[in-house]
């Protein structure tokens, strides 16, 4: 069976990679999309997993009010340069992490954020490991990972902070 366009632009709507990396993972996949998307997927987490040491300076950011304005949540997000912080794709990412923020009430960044002493947190506090709530088979970890293969740079939620009127 041959590659379409068709086919390459499909992934490349549903993955965001490049054209040449989704024909690639076509080709490994045989043609099979749901493979070719998995194939895809792993390449973005090797990459991210290669950008994780790499600074960022650069960022942004968000804030977000919730339910006529009784809750509200601001996010900062780093990334290397200022060119991202300017996409839109940084910009959603950056929005949908205060709209998680807001909705979900995390306490700490990650595992490795969280205050000590007092007894662990279960990982529905940790806003990293929290389902999304625009998709909840994915991880927020997951949805950043995604947005560093698009954007090729290394992407870290730095901190946030969650007002609820009357609490």
């Amino acid at each position: 069976m041959g590659i379409t366009k068709e086919m390459v632009k499909t992934i490349r709507e549903q993955s965001g990679a490049g054209v040449m990396d989704c024909r690639n993972a076509l080709v490994s996949a045989g043609g099979n999309i749901e493979k070719a998307l998995g194939i895809l997927k792993e390449k973005g987490l090797l990459k991210a997993q290669k950008k994780a040491e790499r600074a960022t300076g650069s960022g942004l950011v968000e804030c977000y009010t919730h339910t006529a304005g009784r809750i509200g949540a601001m996010v900062e997000i780093n990334c290397e340069t200022d060119f991202v912080a300017r996409t839109d794709e940084f910009k959603e990412l950056a929005h949908c992490l205060a709209m998680q923020v807001a909705a979900m009430a995390p306490v700490c960044v990650s595992r490795e954020n969280a205050p000590e002493g007092g007894e662990a947190i279960p990982d529905e506090a940790c806003l990293l490991l929290q389902p999304y709530i625009k998709d909840p088979t994915r991880t927020i970890k997951d949805v950043i990972t995604e947005t560093i293969a698009k954007t090729g740079e290394n992407i870290k939620v730095r901190r946030f902070s969650r007002y609820e009127l009357g609490n």
